[in-house]
């Protein structure tokens, strides 16, 4: 397991008023037996595995790598 900042997972797109209007993984990356990657976008609301992942966009993610070098998140600091 590992640790990693939010940020370094997800790209963040802003709207004009500095606030996150939606989020990118930047590699394949599974949560709550979702996986996605780069090219799909969800705004606030979009839940994974009943997890909202705007609730957490400068936290620290818990990750595991999986056989197939996906990301799969297993906890928030």
């Amino acid at each position: 397991m590992a640790r990693f900042k939010f940020d370094s997972l997800f790209t963040k797109y802003l709207n004009n008023d500095g606030t996150v209007a939606s989020i990118e993984p930047k590699q394949r990356i599974r949560i709550g037996g979702v996986t996605m990657g780069p090219g799909v976008k969800f705004s606030q609301g979009v839940a994974f595995g009943g997890i909202d992942l705007f609730q957490f966009l400068d936290k620290d993610l818990e990750v595991q790598v999986d056989s197939q070098g996906i990301l799969v998140i297993t906890g928030i600091y």
